[in-house]
């Protein structure tokens, strides 16, 4: 079984947003979705709705992006 970062992704009340991927990018997503169904034993998900969960994951994890959130809060 594969190590993924993302979990299942939550049913949340979305936000329009447009934004332009290159090819190459949507077609990782495409793949880590197709991944992500059969690991989870579902059919993929959209693989835009991959987007939200990586970027969060992504700033989640950024201690750079933390410590200075932390001293932006405390200025």
């Amino acid at each position: 079984m594969t190590k993924l970062k993302l979990g299942p992704i939550a049913d949340d009340k979305p936000v329009k947003v447009t934004v332009e991927l290159p090819t190459s990018l949507h077609r990782d997503l495409a793949a880590y979705a197709e991944i992500l169904g059969r690991e989870g034993g579902h059919a993929p998900a959209d693989p835009v709705r991959l987007i939200v969960p990586m970027l969060e994951r992504f700033i989640a994890t950024d201690r750079g992006f933390a410590k200075a959130k932390r001293q932006r809060s405390s200025a």
